[in-house]
């Protein structure tokens, strides 16, 4: 009895681990990243190999047959040896992925329930139900006030992240304008523009058809592009949006006179909370996974995202998204 229940515990830890669409899944990867599919795909070349070899060294060379299929069969083991480990050693980088966003996920969402209490818990302080506040109280009521936001923003974005991780990214595509939505954003930030002396400069040159995406998504994506361009500039600046209309899809542009990202910096730039070494120098305000993000969204659309920048002169920052 014994004898079979080991039998049964082997080949279905034998059946789990050939099930390569299970462990892509279980890892949270796309197939042509998955370890498994990948040394599935190893594993037939190197067969390949082999056969083509023996075939060649039987027609061509005068070694003996038998000769020819020990030494593929040598040749062969150790390949699937090597390819064997790599994967294993995949595997586990793959595990280590998948616990990190799990715990990014869990740890986000038993954030914001506390955030969300201490801000309600500000806001009835502020609103004076308990009386009138001493400025100093008012003072410290309003750091707790724009920490929070902070806070707040940040579980927001690893809730994004963790949701870009796992596949879950929902959208739900609707016909818009891209224009009234950047007109939108730009005066959502009109503030902030303001407070950092930076005028924001919309340049639309024909009536333009409408884009088919998701719309909140695509505002996240605005209003990352355009946060970033003023809080990137030093004291006074400028910032230039343009939509065009190229045949099948729209072009996004967004232009600024900040401080530009380092040569070296910019292959990095849209890893998750990847910050340049200029930005970290001036102490900017950022968590590095606002491009993420925004690439992210952008490709799950259907469209396309690229940038230049040069170091103290700024940056330019391109999309496109299908109108079809």
């Amino acid at each position: 009895m014994r004898k079979w229940y080991n039998y049964n515990v082997s080949f279905k830890w034998i059946s789990e681990e050939l099930n390569i669409f299970n462990k892509c899944r279980q890892y949270r990867l796309r197939l042509k990243d998955c370890p498994q599919f990948l040394f599935l795909i190893m594993g037939i070349v190197i067969s390949g190999s082999a056969f083509t070899t023996y075939a060649l060294g039987t027609r061509y060379f005068v070694v003996e047959p038998t000769t020819v299929s020990l030494i593929v069969l040598v040749v062969t083991g150790v390949l699937l040896i090597i390819t064997f480990s790599i994967v294993r050693s995949m595997e586990g980088l793959a595990e280590a992925s998948r616990l990190k966003s799990e715990f990014i996920s869990i740890v986000s969402h038993q954030l914001r329930s506390p955030l969300s209490n201490l801000r309600w818990a500000a806001e009835v302080l502020v609103s004076k139900d308990f009386g009138e506040l001493a400025p100093k109280q008012k003072e410290y009521l309003k750091i707790i006030q724009e920490n929070n936001g902070r806070m707040g923003e940040l579980v927001t974005d690893l809730l994004m992240v963790s949701r870009i991780d796992e596949g879950k990214l929902l959208f739900d595509k609707i016909k818009f304008s891209l224009e009234d939505l950047a007109k939108e954003v730009i005066n959502g930030l009109k503030v902030l523009a303001e407070a950092s002396n930076v005028a924001i400069n919309l340049e639309v040159s024909e009536i333009l058809p409408q884009v088919c995406s998701d719309y909140k998504m695509i505002k996240i994506v605005v209003e990352n592009l355009l946060d970033n361009a003023i809080r990137y500039i030093k004291e006074k600046g400028k910032v230039f949006i343009k939509i065009n209309n190229k045949n099948d899809h729209l072009l996004f542009e967004i232009r600024d006179t900040g401080v530009g990202i380092p040569k070296d910096d910019q292959r990095h730039i849209f890893q998750k909370f990847f910050r340049s070494q200029n930005i970290l120098r001036q102490q900017t305000l950022g968590s590095g996974l606002g491009l993420h993000i925004t690439k992210s969204i952008i490709e799950k659309s259907g469209g396309k995202i690229w940038f230049k920048s040069q170091e103290g002169v700024g940056s330019t920052f391109w999309f496109t998204l299908p109108i079809k």
